[in-house]
């Protein structure tokens, strides 16, 4: 039964595991390059060093953003495990198939993402000499175990969190779980809610913790600090959509209907809050200490070293946004019956997409503000002076996030809405 529960879910819902490949691929490219720099500049050197916490935080980085795609993925699949548990499967049996499918995606997306990231370390070193950075001897040096680590990796961090993702479906009642897919629960656990402010407490503390550590330890440092404050964050994002969701409904109907729909699909969209709010955060708290220093002492800091620096940022900012934009096309197609049914009652086209559109705008929003105040936890008592950001830096950066936003929500929409409403409909039964 496993494998047909693997096959059929595969079979129907292909669009819904776009995501996690696309996710793996790229999280098997960043260890296998990371892994091939570390081996390729020089031994012992500041730089290795700093090679070496790119493999680290490849890891960790993966674990999370992986682990998150592969749950929303899952959580598509909640109205199927509900009739295939009425039919008499076991919830053991629906482990094993979701842990088989995350494996099947997982193998062909590391087979691809391994030469990729040869192939991206490769250059990534050849920059570095470029911008003497690195001796100009320095060649890159594929690592030999590169492919059985992003295996392991992907394997690891996919069926995690396919597993962590169908504990709940696995072990409902069907009758409960059917009732669930239909009209989604508002309520939010304690036990989430305590975690996530668990998180954001002990990320904020962190911070204060390295603001006087020497700078390696202090790179090392803010990156787990924003890394537990951003899943906190995504633990907590079906609250703090619920609070900016609100003021939608002043725009009149087609607010309140965006802010209904958040409220009640606030769990899916915090699946993409925890890459997109990691991303905007990140790439704010590296560019913003740089930005500051500069302004603070008057002198543009060595090229070289903003080089090897914004490199390796663009590297897991791009990750990180990727996995959010997968993520919100995962949620937006899942919604497709639902977008049918708005259709069907009466709702022009216009109108519709004008829901998805202020629910985006609302998704950008909270992504801002949590991003920032993450950004602003972690640089506060790291830096002896107010943070600067130029207009233009911050600028790019707002429109970074609702660039995401809306190709993960508007253009999915667009594609779900150029079918006829009842084909849609038929779909999601």
């Amino acid at each position: 039964m496993r494998a047909g529960l693997v096959r059929q879910a595969i079979h129907k819902q292909p669009w819904s595991f776009v995501g996690p490949a696309i996710t793996q691929c790229l999280a098997a490219a960043i260890v296998a390059g990371s892994l091939g720099a570390a081996r390729s500049l020089p031994s012992g050197s500041d730089l290795a060093t700093f090679a070496g916490l790119l493999v680290v935080i490849a890891i960790y980085l993966c674990a999370i953003v992986v682990g998150v795609t592969m749950s929303s993925t899952i959580a598509q699949q909640a109205r199927d495990i509900a009739l295939v548990r009425a039919i008499g499967a076991a919830p053991g049996q629906i482990r094993r198939a979701v842990a088989g499918q995350a494996a099947l995606v997982a193998i062909p997306a590391t087979l691809l993402g391994v030469p990729l990231g040869t192939l991206g370390g490769r250059l990534w070193v050849d920059s570095l000499v470029t911008h003497a950075v690195t001796p100009t001897a320095t060649t890159f040096t594929a690592h030999p175990l590169a492919l059985p680590i992003a295996l392991a990796v992907t394997l690891v961090t996919s069926t995690i969190g396919a597993l962590l993702a169908a504990i709940r479906p696995s072990r409902v009642r069907p009758a409960v779980a059917l009732t669930d897919t239909a009209a989604p629960k508002r309520q939010i656990g304690p036990i989430r809610i305590v975690l996530g402010l668990l998180l954001v407490v002990g990320g904020v503390a962190g911070s204060f913790a390295i603001a006087n550590a020497q700078d390696a330890e202090e790179s090392a440092g803010s990156f787990f600090v924003l890394l537990a404050m951003c899943v906190g964050a995504g633990l907590l994002a079906p609250v703090l959509l619920r609070i900016t969701a609100p003021p939608a409904r002043l725009f009149g109907r087609t607010g309140r209907l965006a802010a209904d729909n958040l409220a009640a699909r606030s769990r899916s969209y915090s699946g993409a809050l925890i890459p997109l709010v990691l991303a905007a955060a990140f790439a704010t708290v590296k560019v913003t200490m740089h930005t500051t220093a500069a302004h603070v002492t008057g002198r543009a800091e060595a090229p070289a070293d903003l080089w090897l620096d914004y490199s390796g940022t663009a590297i897991y900012t791009g990750f990180a946004a990727v996995a959010a934009l997968t993520t919100l096309i995962t949620v937006t197609l899942g919604r497709r019956r639902e977008m049918a049914l708005l259709r069907l009652a009466g709702a022009p086209r216009p109108a519709a997409l004008g829901v998805v559109f202020c629910e985006a705008l609302i998704v950008t929003l909270t992504g801002l503000l949590v991003a920032a105040a993450t950004a602003a936890a972690t640089l506060l008592p790291m830096l002896p002076s107010a943070p600067y950001v130029p207009l233009g830096v911050a600028v790019t950066g707002v429109l970074g996030v609702a660039v995401v936003v809306v190709l993960g929500t508007g253009l999915p929409a667009l594609g779900v809405m150029r079918r006829p409403a009842i084909a849609s409909l038929g779909d999601g039964a």
